[in-house]
């Protein structure tokens, strides 16, 4: 099992120092990859996220591939029907040719209303405008030069060129557990992304994707969070993930300031010791 971790990107802890020392400390551990996720703008009083402050996804990635060298980079999510594809197709391509094709990019439809009412994004269409985006992505990323007739999304595209292609080719991660993620991942993308489940309840989703899509290539991950008290809990719940056919972890630490983050991630890696190691 392969682990990733969730860089410091969220909340007061986040800043151009937290991100450059939380990814070459994931580096230095042996971590396979860094991860981000996204929010853009929220409601005032809004319960959850807890924190608004939300450094963008791909810059904050960017920032941590100028600091590395090795280390994987993912989004856990990229709420990919809140935006224009085309943009985030030259953003995500650029961002595989600046980190030498370290990139994986996990994408979900998002839950937040208000968010989509704000960036001027349907909300009610947002699924078909998902399935949509992926078959454009994939367009512009592999033609040239490259047409598409879109329905759902605002573009008309015809005998047109993009450069730089992304090399190698850019893996998508659906993520969401609904019947219509787990569908969409399977038919659309090249791994399915998760996040807060048990072992157990994770099991079964394991076991629905390996039946439906038999490639071995297609990856199976799960991002979990953990509050730092009881390291033991947190192997034993890593064990379960790979006896349950998780292929690839990535942990959060909870901790809001960081100091206690970056120590929280060296218990982490130690966690993970003999589990096949962190990355």
């Amino acid at each position: 099992m392969r682990l990733g971790i969730h860089l410091p990107h969220i909340g007061r802890k986040a800043g151009p120092d937290a991100i450059r020392r939380a990814a070459l400390q994931a580096e230095a551990l042996g971590f396979a990859d860094v991860w981000v996720s996204e929010h853009v703008i929220l409601p005032k009083g809004a319960t959850y996220p807890p924190s608004p402050a939300f450094l963008e996804p791909i810059l904050t990635l960017t920032w941590a591939a100028a600091a590395t060298q090795r280390v994987g980079l993912g989004t856990s999510v990229y709420v990919l029907p809140m935006h224009h594809p085309v943009p985030v197709a030259k953003q995500v391509a650029t961002l595989q040719c600046l980190s030498g094709g370290r990139v994986i990019f996990g994408i979900g439809v998002g839950w937040l209303e208000a968010e989509f009412a704000a960036l001027g994004a349907t909300f009610h269409q947002r699924g078909r405008r998902m399935d949509e985006s992926i078959a454009l992505l994939r367009a512009l990323w592999s033609k040239d030069p490259v047409s598409f007739e879109a329905r759902y999304v605002s573009a008309e595209i015809s005998e047109m060129r993009m450069q730089p292609r992304p090399s190698p080719p850019i893996p998508i991660w659906g993520g969401g557990t609904s019947e219509a993620a787990l569908a969409r991942a399977v038919r659309l993308c090249d791994g399915w992304h998760g996040t807060r489940l048990s072992p157990e309840k994770a099991a079964s989703i394991v076991q629905r994707l390996r039946r439906e899509r038999r490639d071995p290539g297609f990856a199976i991950s799960l991002r979990a969070a953990w509050d730092g008290k009881d390291a033991g809990e947190l192997r034993e719940r890593l064990a379960a993930f790979g006896a349950a056919g998780v292929g690839h972890v990535v942990a959060e630490p909870a901790q809001r300031e960081i100091e206690d983050w970056l120590r929280s991630v060296e218990t982490i890696a130690r966690a993970a010791e003999g589990l096949s190691g962190p990355g």
